[in-house]
């Protein structure tokens, strides 16, 4: 056995073994490039902290800077909303003893925050991982691990643009600096109303299988317009999993769980209905207390405020005092969340829930019956999606049907209000998924319009609800159009205009009298359908 191969005699070809063929080489030359491709990307993703697979959130396009600001404090009565049980421990599990949501809020310019941008995605991002994997029914140790590792790739290092815990803008200061702000009397008369009232402040609840930094990018697009937007984040069980912290106790996760998992004192299981109701409660006594602490906020007890928020936020809420409109809120939210948000219209304005209007995105399908006693007004938004499936609701009626009918009633009561469709949307559209993920959202949903177009439509519809509820008249735009579609018209969609709409004139993109066409409305017409309007 020789150590080496024999080297040729010279003169000698050296033999060789059998050629790879052309068609093989060329199969692994591609191999190797796009290797080298998907190396090469996630190299690139790691030195410059972009998530891997998805876009980073855009910057907001308003006029002011945004603040955020996390609040986690006690509540200010501990309380049973009811008292169903868990099966396996035996403990409540709809006890209330604090509560959590992010301030969205126009930022001082030129502020600049000492402290890390907030993540997308809470830590631990294994939380989140195992309750999706509940909310799918594949809940075990291998589908955990692996949904929050492929959410640690493709989300963990997602940052959400608005600066952490900088100080609130002064407005009428400020619009001196900024001159296309200055320079529109639109937004002038804005600020002075807002320097008059106080900062509009709106409450919104997230959806099923949400948490609160579902919705970030409405929020701050919102704040960079002037409004402060408090999103909560609801520990009814709807939540994939939200960290409890208080201080002096280790963080305790709050898990997603069902009707399944809970009992009645006496150890019945609980009806869906029944649970469903439980929980609306639950959300209810969250929204009172968000009230209850930013109206501590705007009394000039904002440093009570900031000893006791466990997130360790909120440093110049003492400097707050009065500059928030806490009592005319607006009460948001989205599916499920939409449903809450009408119900806690109930009897209302009241001292509790003092909401003098509503901005209802997807009104839940599934959440229970839809609270139809409104007495203020109300926007009321669907996705494409959610006016194209005619779903049957609740006494067989269609679930269209019925929300029409309580937009309708409450326009006749004397409270303005108004139910549209946004033409190629889905039902996510209004959320930061498609931004994350524009491609996948796109072709899972079936949303036709650009996923920032989608955002933007929805964004400036609830700023000219903002702006009616403090001005007390419909700007131009959308809520001056008339009902001209009483049911949703799937022929007539996304992308044609109808002549004649409103009275106008304009061309065929909808664009022309009474509209500036490089606007931040232009074309705005194929975007919508009006169902409901008091016009």
């Amino acid at each position: 056995m020789k150590p080496f191969p024999e080297a040729p005699a010279i003169g000698e070809t050296p033999a060789t073994g059998p050629k790879t063929p052309v068609l093989a080489r060329r199969r692994l030359r591609w191999r190797y490039i796009f290797g080298a491709v998907v190396a090469i990307y996630v190299v690139y993703c790691y030195v410059f902290s972009l998530p891997l697979l998805a876009s980073p959130l855009p910057q907001y396009s308003g006029s002011y800077p945004v603040g955020a600001v996390d609040i986690e404090t006690p509540v200010a009565n501990p309380r049973l909303i009811d008292d169903a049980r868990f099966k396996d421990t035996r403990g409540h599990a709809f006890e209330l003893e604090s509560v959590l949501f992010t301030l969205y809020y126009p930022a001082a310019h030129h502020a600049v925050s000492t402290k890390p941008k907030h993540r997308w995605i809470s830590r631990p991002i294994s939380a989140t991982g195992e309750g999706y994997a509940k909310f799918a029914h594949i809940n075990n140790y291998f589908t955990n691990k692996l949904l929050t590792g492929a959410l640690t790739a493709m989300l963990g290092s997602i940052e959400i643009p608005a600066q952490v815990d900088v100080p609130l803008a002064d407005l009428a200061s400020s619009i001196d600096e900024i001159p296309e702000a200055r320079d529109n009397m639109d937004e002038v008369e804005k600020v002075i109303q807002i320097e008059k009232a106080g900062h509009p402040v709106i409450i919104f609840s997230h959806g099923m299988a949400s948490r609160r930094t579902d919705y970030t990018h409405y929020a701050g697009e919102l704040a960079s317009r002037g409004f402060m937007v408090a999103l909560l984040e609801h520990r009814d069980g709807s939540c994939p999993g939200s960290v409890i912290r208080q201080p002096g106790h280790a963080d305790q996760i709050r898990m997603t769980f069902s009707a399944a998992e809970v009992e009645t004192k006496s150890g019945r299981t609980l009806t869906t209905d029944e649970f469903k109701r439980i929980q609306l409660d639950y959300r209810e006594a969250e929204i009172e207390e968000v009230v209850h602490v930013l109206q501590l906020i705007n009394a000039g007890r904002g440093d009570d405020v900031y000893a006791k928020n466990s997130r360790g936020e909120g440093a110049d809420l003492e400097n707050w005092k009065g500059r928030l409109n806490t009592e005319e809120m607006v009460a948001a939210g989205h599916s499920y969340g939409a449903t809450g948000a009408l119900r806690a219209l109930r009897g209302g304005p009241s001292a509790a829930r003092p909401f003098r209007g509503a901005i209802i995105l997807d009104p839940g399908k599934a959440s229970g019956r839809l609270n139809d006693d409104v007495r203020v007004p109300v926007l009321v938004i669907h996705s494409a999606s959610w006016s194209r499936a005619r779903s049957a609701f609740y006494d067989g009626r269609a679930h269209f049907d019925t929300v029409a009918d309580i937009v309708a009633s409450n326009a006749l009561r004397g409270a303005p209000s108004w139910f549209a469709t946004s033409l190629g949307t889905a039902h996510p559209s209004v959320t930061d998924a498609p931004l994350l993920e524009p491609l996948l959202l796109s072709w899972t949903t079936g949303a036709r319009i650009d996923v920032a177009e989608a955002l933007r439509q929805y964004v400036h519809a609830s700023h000219d609800f903002l702006r009616f509820l403090a001005e007390g008249r419909a700007p131009p735009g959308l809520l001056r159009e008339k009902a001209d579609f009483p049911q949703y018209d799937e022929g007539f969609g996304f992308g044609v205009w109808k002549p004649g709409q409103n009275g106008s004139s304009g061309d065929e993109n909808g664009e022309g009298e009474g509209e500036d066409e490089d606007g931040p409305w232009a074309g705005w017409r194929r975007y919508w359908q009006v169902h409901v309007s008091p016009n």
